[in-house]
């Protein structure tokens, strides 16, 4: 019983330390971990492996902009603080760096330059379906973070788990 409470201890203690690190410039993973507390599950997510880095000060901003919003609600059109949807958590992010981006992910598909998928860095914007109607801000470690639907908050999955790749633009 013992080794339970500690284990769910360390499970929560990592949560915290995850939330405390997150504007920090720390690409998160999105491996969750959890544990039973006596009937209540508490899920965090850990931080990747090899945190990564944006390859700019604007980029990087961004990026900790956006991870501070996992978990926020999923509304249309919604441009924050509190709820976004996907075009609108990107604007968001790039505008608290400085940087103005147009509002739609169509407009946002043709901002700034063209990135390959092999070559993406912390910071790029990434693109699904055709035509464009979705957008996600590439984090580092094959993931990104987005506003995917009312059904679900601001979180952080891996790019190859969304269907429908179509281009990546880098905006800074």
């Amino acid at each position: 019983m013992t080794t339970a409470r500690t284990s769910s201890a360390r499970h929560l203690f990592r949560g915290i330390a995850v939330a405390t690190v997150a504007g920090a410039g720390i690409a998160l993973s999105p491996v969750a971990a959890s544990a039973d507390t006596g009937g209540v599950t508490i899920q965090s997510v850990a931080p990747a492996a090899a945190p990564v880095a944006a390859p700019n000060a604007a980029a990087q901003v961004a990026v900790d902009t956006a991870l501070a919003q996992v978990g926020d609600r999923y509304v249309y059109g919604a441009t924050g603080p509190n709820s976004f949807d996907c075009s609108g958590l990107t604007s968001y992010s790039y505008a608290a760096a400085g940087v103005t981006i147009p509002r739609t992910s169509k407009l946002q598909s043709t901002s700034g330059t063209p990135v390959a998928k092999a070559d993406l860095k912390p910071g790029d914007l990434v693109f699904f379906y055709s035509p464009v109607s979705h957008v996600g801000m590439y984090i580092g470690n094959g993931q990104m973070v987005h506003a995917s639907t009312a059904s679900k908050p601001v979180a952080v999955v891996n790019l190859d788990s969304m269907p429908g790749y179509n281009t990546a633009r880098r905006v800074v």
